[in-house]
């Protein structure tokens, strides 16, 4: 029976791990429950709960960057509070209609959309668009390079 749930967590880290890649899981909250699984199936033996306290921090602080960056990265641009909420809903937006092309454009149509709803110049609402791509981006980067420290950690520590 160990090797199910150590074989459900493998998958469920490795899936996580891809899904940060190609946004259509919930990526790195997957991966942290592959930990769960297995240090629940093995008595934290390959590491403690203070561990498994530690990535699921982590989990949430990535989360949080992940969701901000976008807003953050138009608002560095010059993007007024609506461009910001326009990258935000544009992400959700876009998401839900198109997918994983959608949840790219979606943060960069919505910013320009809000800052031309709000009267602000083309030059303006393309900077802030740009601005929430960028940001999209930088999360995207944190959010894989957290994933893939998790992969890798949970492999040594299961070793």
């Amino acid at each position: 029976m160990e090797l199910f749930w150590l074989g459900l967590a493998i998958l469920l880290v490795v899936a996580g791990f891809l899904g940060t890649l190609i946004p259509v899981l919930p990526g790195i909250p997957v991966v942290y429950c592959g930990y769960l699984v297995w240090g629940f199936a093995s008595g934290w033996e390959d590491y403690g709960v203070t561990t498994a306290v530690v990535l699921g921090v982590v989990t949430l602080l990535v989360l949080g960057v992940d969701y901000y960056a976008s807003a953050a990265g138009a608002k560095k641009y010059g993007a007024s509070t609506s461009g910001i909420v326009g990258a935000v809903v544009g992400a959700l937006v876009g998401l839900i209609v198109l997918n994983l092309p959608g949840l790219i454009i979606g943060p960069f149509l919505g910013a320009v959309a809000g800052e031309l709803l709000t009267g602000k110049s083309r030059q303006q609402a393309w900077r802030a668009g740009f601005g929430a791509f960028l940001g999209f981006l930088a999360g995207g980067a944190v959010k894989i390079g957290a994933a893939m420290v998790m992969l890798i950690l949970f492999f040594y520590f299961i070793a």
